[in-house]
């Protein structure tokens, strides 16, 4: 922790209720980025996500001869020549730190990769070995870590590749995004346990096909991209459903009904299974039109939930099951660990600072709830330990959030939405 005091989480008087509009997907924006960045054409976006994240998804692109510009909240992207040699910071951003790579394979030229202290320790030999693999020339000191430069001639051949992707989908999204521009295009075969976040990878496929790429992935742990281009396309961004999971929680641990507005009929995002996840708690939900309604009905449930495929739903969903009134396990989320911090340890650690009953598992956490006391609530740079310490706040008088700032890296009006659903 960076110091003894953190910003004052609001607590609930009473039931909260009200409407929120949350920004656009970090994921599907900085997909949309990298693969407009590579299309056969200028693409403009609406709803880009404003974040630190996708801040750095652009100055990447930009910095490899992308032509990026903006309007009146329209971005359009204009593919260049991509060439080094160049320099990208990659902060925490795993989409930057995996999706860049393959597409800085296509560049004349060196790029170099870095990112802030704690991305140094995020495991990238997976998608470093795929991209030797497919012929492509890397320098990482035999680290299999950042800082690594990719150098690029210009094209790559592509190919067959064979990766263990359990620790994380973005390894098969990263070559999936890129793979078509390839000479030969990509066959990406998975070999290990079960690939994690499987609507992360369904979100890549749909949106590669949007743009009338073919991707075959008929075959389980299997995809193999045919090459050719990428075309343009013009679209709008939705809301990102995951940063709208703790505005959902405050309903459900206060009593309260929140509103969540654009919410998609239909989506790929992880964030998509809230609605159901938030009745499992013992949540009434209801959708009409864009508009998603969470209830809390006065009681939180204990639960049992395998969050294999929407891990990054997992702070959120652990403090409300802190706060029920039964024990709740939470399973299938052992790859939490490599994520922008030890997401498992550091729930364990933060909740049980303020009195809690929490532990690690193989694979997850179990979580029996005790009566909770006040104190400062760790974030380790991470925005959604900053998410889950705020729904605690609702409940549990005295807590303060460390680093509060660090909701910018995918919703910079975190503090100020919080703060005025709460009031």
């Amino acid at each position: 922790m960076e110091s003894q005091q953190g910003w004052p989480a609001p607590s609930a008087e009473g039931a909260v209720s009200g409407r929120v509009t949350v920004p656009g997907s970090k994921s599907i924006s900085n997909r949309a980025l990298v693969l407009a960045a590579i299309a056969d054409g200028p693409s403009t976006l609406s709803g880009l996500l404003v974040a630190r994240d996708t801040t750095l998804m652009r100055s990447a692109l930009v910095s490899l001869g992308v032509g990026i510009s903006e309007q009146d909240g329209l971005v359009t992207i204009t593919p260049g020549s991509l060439k080094g040699p160049a320099s990208v910071d990659c902060g925490l951003a795993g989409t930057v730190m995996r999706f860049v790579p393959p597409v800085a394979a296509l560049a004349d030229g060196e790029i170099a990769f870095d990112g802030d202290l704690y991305a140094r320790e995020r495991p990238m030999h997976i998608i470093l070995g795929a991209l030797r693999s497919l012929g492509v020339r890397i320098e990482d000191h035999g680290t299999g870590r950042m800082p690594y430069s990719v150098s690029g001639a210009g094209s790559v051949r592509g190919g067959k590749v064979t990766l263990d992707a359990s620790g994380s989908s973005q390894f098969v999204s990263a070559l999936l995004l890129a793979g078509a521009r390839y000479d030969e295009g990509v066959d990406i075969l998975h070999d290990g346990k079960p690939v994690p976040s499987q609507p992360h990878l369904d979100m890549s496929v749909a949106m590669l096909r949007e743009r009338g790429v073919q991707v075959d992935d008929s075959e389980p742990n299997r995809w193999i991209v045919a090459p050719g281009p990428i075309r343009a396309l013009d679209s709008a961004i939705e809301p990102d459903l995951s940063n709208a999971a703790p505005f959902l929680a405050a309903a459900v641990v206060t009593g309260g009904e929140v509103t969540v507005t654009g919410w998609p009929a239909q989506t790929t995002q992880p964030g998509g299974q809230l609605p159901e996840l938030f009745t499992r708690f013992g949540a009434e939900v209801s959708l009409d039109g864009d508009l998603l309604t969470v209830r809390g009905t006065g009681r939180v449930k204990g639960v049992d939930l395998d969050l294999s495929q929407v891990g990054e739903l997992t702070p959120v969903l652990a403090a409300v099951a802190v706060l029920a009134d039964e024990p709740s396990y939470l399973r299938g989320i052992a790859h939490l660990r490599n994520h922008e911090t030890d997401r498992l340890a550091a729930l364990e650690a933060e909740f049980n600072a303020l009195g809690g009953d929490v532990n690690q598992t193989a694979d997850g956490l179990e979580i029996r709830p005790k009566p909770l006391h006040s104190g400062l609530f760790g974030t380790y740079h991470d925005h959604r330990m900053a998410h889950a310490a705020a729904v605690l706040g609702l409940v549990v008088p005295g807590i303060e959030i460390e680093n509060i700032a660090t909701t910018a890296k995918t919703l910079p009006e975190f503090p100020e939405l919080w703060s005025a659903l709460v009031s």
